[in-house]
């Protein structure tokens, strides 16, 4: 892609985003402005608004999708893109503005620092997004979280988020394959599968600053009994 190569830390922030054109304006100037010359890569997943023409119009990177395909989908080509290009760092934020980019050079840090592969932004380790979950998703963590600790071997606080920061090896990893429909638990245990290692930092989430969440009650019934069918598949492989 013209113009976007490895800058500052050979970090780069991508945003996948479907119908987000009322936020992601704002979430580009606020990534901007909390880590400056790094570059920002909107993976625009078919949308039917104007989301493209807002990511070009505020001077970020976009890679256009030719067909919808979905959270996993998008955020798969974000990573064999940043992999092909020779990032070593990619964090994920998502479109809606419910991240808080001031969490990227914490997550960034953390993967330095401890050389993990997988670095996780969790709304639970200081409490603070609590209030911005729905009682549906909420069991649906509370169930999630039972079922990975002994998977993982480890506790993990909030196995939903999708503020994640992967480095290189991870990244060569999920460029080849990486879970399609909801990928955030599923991507847990894959690592897990690959002996690699991940870690959590406090961050904070928000309210979504516009429009409404696609996740209905019936919606995340169906979410949880995909990834519980994702995950025993996963651990199969593990035990093969």
């Amino acid at each position: 892609m013209i113009g976007l190569h490895p800058k500052n830390d050979r970090l780069l922030v991508i945003v996948p985003a479907y119908n987000e054109e009322g936020a992601i304006p704002g979430v580009i100037r606020e990534v901007n402005a909390v880590v400056p010359g790094v570059p920002v890569l909107v993976i625009d997943d078919c949308s039917g608004d104007s989301t493209r023409n807002l990511a070009y119009s505020n001077h970020a990177h976009v890679l256009p999708l030719p067909h919808h395909l979905g959270l996993g989908g998008c955020v798969q080509a974000g990573y064999k893109l940043a992999f092909e290009l020779g990032f070593d760092y990619v964090i994920r934020v998502d479109g809606d503005g419910q991240h808080d980019p001031a969490g990227i050079p914490v997550i960034l840090e953390k993967l330095k620092e401890s050389g993990c592969q997988m670095v996780i932004g969790s709304r639970y380790i200081n409490g603070k997004g609590e209030g911005y979950t729905s009682a549906a998703r909420g069991l649906g963590i509370q169930l999630f979280r039972a079922i990975l600790r002994p998977i993982l071997g480890k506790d993990v606080t909030d196995p939903t988020s999708g503020f994640v920061g992967v480095n290189r090896e991870a990244l060569a990893l999920f460029s080849r394959s990486f879970p399609l429909e909801y990928p955030e638990i599923e991507a847990l245990v894959v690592l897990q599968r690959k002996r690699f290692h991940f870690e959590e930092v406090p961050c904070v989430f928000r309210p979504r600053r516009t429009g409404r969440s696609s996740i209905t009650a019936m919606k995340s019934l169906r979410y949880m009994v995909h990834v519980l069918l994702g995950v025993f598949v996963n651990i199969l492989r593990i035990r093969r």
